[in-house]
């Protein structure tokens, strides 16, 4: 029976936050933000191993207690110039079974709850492509020019807001990866080899922690559902 294991990429330095402490390790809820993302991973009993894929010169991991996790959390110095990159390295360095599924997961994602995790699993395993999180596009679309004026409206209907985890077997993955190097997420490489991923429902709370005025946002969120 193949086996479900998770990857983390966390090798970025999230410029878009403007902090000179890299994305990943902002403090978030008294935690470094990307522990609350590994707290749902390996509190799973269907993910057997979480991989979180760091810069070859990280110089900030060490400097955390994750003790915690024990064995579980694996960490791989092994990260790339880009997200697809880095998912590329961690997964040739973590030598899975072809066969194995992953769940690659945003290190800036804290608020993925257990029951999304859970969702996505369980309608996934079974898929012949994989499935990712997502959430059907609710607001109404402006396409902008380079001057921010509003150049036409765009249609909403069927289209939707990708999160992660996404959850795909490691052959395919490694595959279309290797073949799609560019992606900004690793369903855009699966669907470029001609697959067809399963869009699972997810919902709102499950962002991605982007600009500083997230912070109080996800902080919020976490505090609740404590």
């Amino acid at each position: 029976m193949s086996e479900i294991f998770a990857l983390v990429p966390a090798a970025g330095c999230g410029s878009r936050m403007g902090s000179e402490l890299p994305k990943q390790y902002l403090q978030l809820a008294g935690q470094p933000m990307i522990y609350h993302a590994l707290l749902t991973l390996c509190a799973s009993s269907d993910v057997k191993t979480v991989f979180v894929v760091l810069a070859p010169h990280d110089m900030y991991w060490h400097g955390y207690d994750w003790s915690l996790f024990g064995d579980k959390l694996q960490p791989l110095f092994c990260g790339g110039a880009t997200r697809a990159e880095s998912v590329l390295n961690g997964l040739m360095a973590a030598e899975l079974e072809l066969d194995d599924w992953l769940l690659v997961h945003d290190a800036a994602r804290p608020c993925l709850s257990h029951k999304q995790l859970a969702h996505l699993i369980e309608v996934s395993r079974d898929d012949e492509v994989g499935g990712i999180l997502a959430v059907p596009v609710a607001d109404t679309l402006k396409r902008a020019d380079a001057e921010c004026r509003i150049v036409q409206t765009e249609n909403r209907e069927g289209v939707w807001q990708a999160q992660t985890p996404q959850m795909f077997r490691t052959g395919l993955l490694l595959q279309a990866l290797r073949s799609a190097p560019n992606v900004t997420d690793d369903a855009s490489a699966v669907e470029a080899l001609g697959f067809h991923p399963k869009l699972v429902t997810s919902s709102a709370s499950n962002f991605k922690v982007t600009y500083p005025q997230d912070i109080e946002l996800a902080e919020l969120l976490l505090a609740n559902r404590k």
